[in-house]
């Protein structure tokens, strides 16, 4: 019963990845009729404005991860959840109400501020969820949104222009409403002093009674969490996991001085921080916003919107297998094999597409190998480090920084993609993107540590050099 609790309360909070999801395609419906003269808004958008549309929700992103990442220690993570849930109803409102370029592109802009809900909800569910279904719960949020793809190149190939609009909007709106009936994190209500309430979420989570050692045991593993013991010697983990130490007069320090004091949380914030690039870096996000282009370019005699609804599925079920696998094959093996797997997909579609060595199925097979490879891999396991990595007193600071440079490096990416194919085409993007996918399979050889089914208290001395691991 308790896991079922928490599979739901992780279930509600995705349901706004799903709504994201939907946004963060909606313009690959429509690039291509904004720009003809019979587009439905007041007057074809120009060359800059398309690029605009692809990539300015980016900004609205960095805007609102960077308020979440400091809101989320002061409201907490469902409060949080419920803004970002109300800004994401705000922007299909504005759709729905005008025609302008200018007014669609600012309702874009806007929507970016509900993509915050990637950074709550890896934090929510990392908090909630127990250790042996955490890859799985935390991967779910990467699943909801590859499933509001699906739908919005469904629902956008199959309806009208308004109705879109207003189906959007209708499940936007009741995904919100779900949001109200969240139970808080224990980790937060730990945080901000209410003992007793973080005993009955841990107790609501666990199906358990308050009174239960279980309770107990995990109220003091976050009060141990939330106060490291620290001297300047040693990082803030080797001092505070090391159960043969003295017991010291714990030192409560700021978040700079904590960074500053800790080398493996130093170390596991620069393995994220690669990570994350490496996801933008092999090249998914791209494609996505473009996949009418590609296809056009690649099948050209195949109805683009049948195919991009194929991409989106797989997109959605790989996603569910890599969650899956996160608990089973082990986060650094899935992200390496899949990081080659993808790099390898890539070189076949570059060469395929600039040289056109084979038959068109080659390209049809290898257009969908991609996403499963870079899903399972590049697509989930940097975003279940980003929830399991970092200890509470700094995690999410941590992560919103995390997340803030996600943000930017896809506004950057995307904003220029347009340009960059139109200059050297899909073939020699794709060596790009293999590029990217094998320097992050060596990196992940050398530098990701296992996480799998360990603890956060267990993770941080991964990320310490050996000489300190055992240091006194």
């Amino acid at each position: 019963m308790g896991l079922l609790l928490q599979v739901v309360c992780t279930g509600i909070i995705c349901s706004m990845g799903i709504n994201t999801g939907m946004i963060f395609a909606w313009p690959a419906s429509t690039i291509t009729m904004f720009q003809t003269e019979n587009t439905t808004l007041d007057r074809p958008m120009t060359d800059t404005e398309i690029s605009l549309l692809g990539s300015i929700s980016s900004i609205g992103g960095l805007v609102s991860t960077l308020i979440a990442g400091f809101m989320l220690d002061r409201l907490g993570r469902k409060k949080c959840s419920i803004i970002t849930g109300l800004s994401l109803v705000i922007f299909w409102s504005i759709l729905a109400i005008t025609r302008k370029v200018e007014l669609v592109l600012l309702s874009v802009l806007f929507s970016g501020t509900g993509s915050s809900i990637f950074l709550i909800s890896t934090v929510y569910v990392g908090e909630i969820s127990q250790e042996s279904v955490r890859g799985v719960m935390t991967a779910a949020s990467v699943v909801s949104s590859g499933l509001g793809m699906l739908l919005s190149y469904l629902l956008g190939g199959s309806l009208e222009y308004d109705v879109m609009i207003y189906v959007g909007l209708s499940m936007t709106t009741s995904a919100a409403c779900l949001l109200f009936f969240l139970k808080e994190s224990p980790t937060f209500l730990m945080k901000i002093g209410q003992e007793k309430e973080a005993a009955e979420a841990i107790a609501f989570f666990r199906s358990l009674k308050i009174s239960d050692q279980e309770v107990i045991d995990e109220i003091n593993l976050i009060k141990r969490a939330l106060n490291p013991d620290l001297e300047d010697e040693l990082s803030p983990e080797a001092e505070k996991l090391n159960a043969k130490c003295k017991a010291k007069p714990v030192e409560k320090l700021s978040f700079w001085e904590f960074i500053k004091k800790s080398r493996s949380t130093r170390r596991a914030f620069y393995v994220s921080i690669f990570m994350v690039t490496a996801s933008i870096f092999q090249g998914l996000i791209m494609v996505q916003i473009y996949i009418e282009s590609l296809f056009t370019e690649a099948l050209p005699m195949v109805p683009t919107t049948l195919f991009s609804v194929m991409f989106a599925g797989v997109i959605v079920i790989s996603g569910s297998v890599g969650a899956y696998l996160t608990d089973v094959a082990g986060r650094r093996a899935l992200m390496m094999y899949a990081s080659l797997g993808t790099g390898i997909s890539c070189l076949v579609l570059g060469s395929q597409m600039q040289s056109h060595w084979g038959p068109s199925w080659i390209t049809g097979v290898f257009l969908y190998v991609f996403p499963v490879m870079y899903t399972v891999g590049a697509g989930t396991v940097p975003f279940v480090l980003l929830g399991e990595l970092f200890l509470p007193e700094v995690k999410s600071i941590v992560s919103m920084v995390i997340v803030e440079w996600t943000w930017f490096l896809d506004f950057l990416s995307l904003f220029i993609f347009n340009s960059l194919l139109k200059y050297l085409g899909w073939g020699a993007v794709f060596y790009i993107f293999a590029a990217g996918s094998f320097i992050t399979t060596v990196f992940c050889y050398f530098f990701l540590p296992e996480t799998k089914g360990l603890t956060v208290e267990e993770i941080q001395p991964l990320f310490m050099k050996k000489k300190h691991r055992n240091q006194c």
